[in-house]
């Protein structure tokens, strides 16, 4: 993916580019950091008694992927043509993952404040969108490929034991700030850090609010650390992405003196450069919620 080499030499920009593909008749997106190329289908071992889900295997250059037909996930069915079907091989959560599409197309550059939140009148409890971006006539649905990857696969989610090992502590008295737009993962980390012993959370959607919040505290005081003691944020969210958040917190008087920890599944070797751009105090891959917590509890004194 030649076409990531620009983007990630910035940071903090309020932008990305999504891998435009169809499954059926609906457009959908991925965000270009987490391909790592595309091939076309190649064959697949099929493992019985497999999740539905799980189309079977491949071996690529020496390495076993399990391979995700993206129409079942979707409730649809693939168009049947062999030649314009694709497999999207991708990266995140410290897991490599192959998704059977119909097309790969395009490659779009948009800020995340294109991104429109999925209405929840439409969108449904179970629904894997998790944005929607207007292109003409059409709109591509970004998808959340790590709430795709946790149905599959229970463990490769946040779990709460990992956190219960820890022990009891107390902690309820410090406040969090906490950027995340995934339902699934703000109730997740809700549970995991109680469990913890921070109960003093404040959660928002996306960096944009989340931002909002503290400039109105920040306009009050001078001591933001007598009001929040730490910042937690996802990178990808509508409206605001967390090197953007992050950059605007370390950019501001008051509130650079807030540690922000970013986690996300887009923490890797080669973008980590990304977040130590913008300020950030510590990066930590989903789903390590157990190093979270212990970064928390050294930074909240």
């Amino acid at each position: 993916m030649d076409s990531q080499k620009g983007i990630l030499l910035e940071s903090g920009t309020n932008e990305l580019e999504i891998v435009e593909f169809e499954v059926g008749s609906n457009k959908f997106g991925i965000n270009v950091i987490k391909v790592k190329e595309i091939l076309q289908p190649l064959p697949v071992t099929i493992i019985p008694l497999s999740h539905p889900h799980i189309e079977g295997i491949v071996q690529l250059r020496g390495e076993v992927l399990p391979v995700v037909n993206m129409a079942k996930v979707l409730g649809t069915d693939l168009k049947g043509s062999t030649h314009e079907q694709k497999f999207i091989v991708a990266e995140f959560n410290k897991q490599r993952v192959v998704f059977h599409v119909d097309h790969v197309s395009l490659i779009h550059r948009i800020s995340w404040n294109q991104i429109e939140k999925p209405s929840e009148m439409y969108q449904g409890g179970n629904s894997q969108i998790i944005g929607v971006v207007k292109k003409g006539e059409d709109m591509i649905l970004l998808l959340d490929f790590e709430r795709i990857m946790v149905d599959i696969n229970p463990e490769s989610g946040i779990q709460v034991d990992a956190v219960k090992k820890l022990g009891k502590r107390e902690r309820s008295d410090k406040k969090i700030v906490i950027a995340e737009d995934s339902p699934l993962l703000r109730k997740l980390l809700h549970e995991t850090m109680s469990e913890a012993g921070y109960m003093n959370l404040e959660f928002f959607e996306n960096g944009y609010d989340a931002l909002q919040y503290l400039e109105n505290i920040a306009k009050s005081t001078k001591n933001i650390e007598e009001h929040v003691q730490l910042v937690i944020t996802d990178i990808e969210m509508p409206q605001m992405d967390g090197h953007h958040l992050t950059k605007q917190i370390k950019s501001n008087s008051v509130l650079a003196k807030l540690p922000v920890i970013i986690f996300s599944s887009l923490i890797t070797d080669d973008l980590r450069h990304k977040g130590d751009q913008v300020g950030a105090q510590v990066q930590i891959s989903k789903p390590e919620i157990a190093e979270l917590v212990l970064k928390a509890d050294q930074y909240i004194l």
